[in-house]
């Protein structure tokens, strides 16, 4: 068992490291399509380079998740931070040289992305190691907290100004960001080389691969949020795809305006942070994570009702929050029901449902746009997130969601 000391200390330490290192993402991915910009006036290539940076959450997801559990997992997060140095200050050096091209904008991309994956999986599966039980909850909340306020939201406004300054000085700064973030690690207090699971030790990567899912697929509570994250992810790809059109065309913002409806789904996800403890205690863990599937309801349901500028900006308020309750209690539960030693593959599976969907839900309600409207479609993914509560409320009794802790 962990210290009560150095599990508040591995606390800090993983909060502190989540905020740094994701505040450093955010910057890059508003600095690279900003500068992808400068280079071309077409569309397809300034996305593209925004299609980088994700697009190995779908091509190298699950078999990250093996070496997650095959590896230290400090020293991983020490490699991707290390790889994510390089990369910028290679990208770096090119723009202070004049040689910068769209083909190095991609490259760099993609070497954060997959950067981005290692890291990320790693640091969801390390919390077990490193903090107790009775503190994971509290540990989850803040680093949940800190992916989302520093990723989304301050990670870009921080990068709007840097890029102001130049993209030498915002490349600069997120290596340094990068770098502290490294530096951080050395404080985390502990061993965190998974325990084997009790596979073959001649299994193969797709075997492995396989273990992972069927954890995630032969629970009914593990595949069940699974499966309703995929919906929920839709439904947040397609909001966010959708809502730069409905905030110029249907409610006639200015920059202003837009910029406060997007902050109202970093407020939300900052409240739900700070309160999920308090909800959980007196609401109950089912009751906090059904408010996700009703937040995300109210916040594509919104823009379908009214063009009014406080209901569609208190709906995002409802999904930002509904979402950072979801976040915390899945993670403390899956930390309890999972094998440490699978824990990394089936992080990496469950992160391969949320962030693959949100692209597909980007595309999908693109067509339905087109097809029958843009409250039409928004409609249809309101009905989608009202579907999944009725499985919900079924499989995820009080009793399956207080599950004794897997042991260590």
């Amino acid at each position: 068992m962990l210290k009560a000391d150095r599990s508040g200390r591995n606390t800090a330490v993983l909060v502190s490291f989540t905020a740094i290192t994701n505040l450093a993402d955010g910057v890059t991915k508003m600095a690279l399509p900003l500068m992808a910009a400068r280079l071309t006036d077409s569309p397809a290539q300034v996305a593209g380079v925004g299609l980088t940076l994700t697009l190995p959450w779908l091509l190298i997801a699950l078999h990250v998740g093996v070496l997650v559990d095959r590896f230290d997992r400090r020293l991983l997060l020490w490699l991707a931070d290390a790889a994510r140095i390089l990369v910028v200050a290679g990208l770096l050096a090119l723009t202070l040289t004049g040689g910068v091209t769209l083909p190095a904008l991609y490259a760099g991309g993609l070497a954060l992305g997959i950067a981005e994956v290692v890291a990320l999986t790693s640091a969801a599966t390390l919390v077990p190691a490193a903090v107790a039980p009775a503190g994971r909850e509290r540990a989850n909340a803040w680093v949940a907290g800190a992916e989302t306020v520093c990723n989304e939201f301050c990670g870009p406004f921080v990068g709007g100004l840097l890029i102001a300054a130049g993209s030498a000085a915002a490349l600069g700064w997120t290596g340094a960001g990068y770098l502290i973030g490294t530096a951080v690690l050395v404080f985390l207090a502990g061993r965190f080389r998974p325990r084997p699971a009790g596979e073959r030790p001649d299994a193969t990567v797709n075997q492995r691969i396989a273990e992972g899912l069927r954890c995630l697929w032969q629970q009914p509570l593990l595949r069940l949020m699974a499966l309703a994250l995929s919906v929920l992810s839709a439904c947040w790809g397609a909001w966010l795809a959708l809502i730069p059109l409905v905030a110029t065309r249907l409610m006639g913002l200015d920059a202003s305006e837009y910029g406060f409806l997007l902050s109202a789904l970093g407020a939300g996800g900052l409240v739900g942070a700070l309160t999920v403890t308090t909800v959980n205690r007196l609401l109950g863990r089912r009751w906090a994570m059904l408010a996700d599937l009703i937040g995300t309801a109210a916040m594509v349901a919104a823009p379908v009702l009214t063009t009014n500028l406080w209901i569609v900006g208190l709906g995002a308020f409802l999904g930002g929050m509904g979402g950072t309750l979801w976040t915390v209690n899945s993670r403390t539960l899956s930390q309890r029901l999972v094998d440490p030693g699978v824990l990394g593959r089936y992080n990496a599976a469950a992160r391969l449902f949320s962030w693959g969907a949100m692209p597909l839900g980007a595309g999908l309600v693109g067509l339905l746009a087109e097809w029958l409207g843009i409250r039409a479609a928004f409609a249809l993914f309101a009905v989608a997130a009202l579907l999944v509560v009725v499985p919900f409320l079924k499989i995820a009794t009080p009793a399956a969601l207080d599950p004794p802790p897997h042991p260590a």
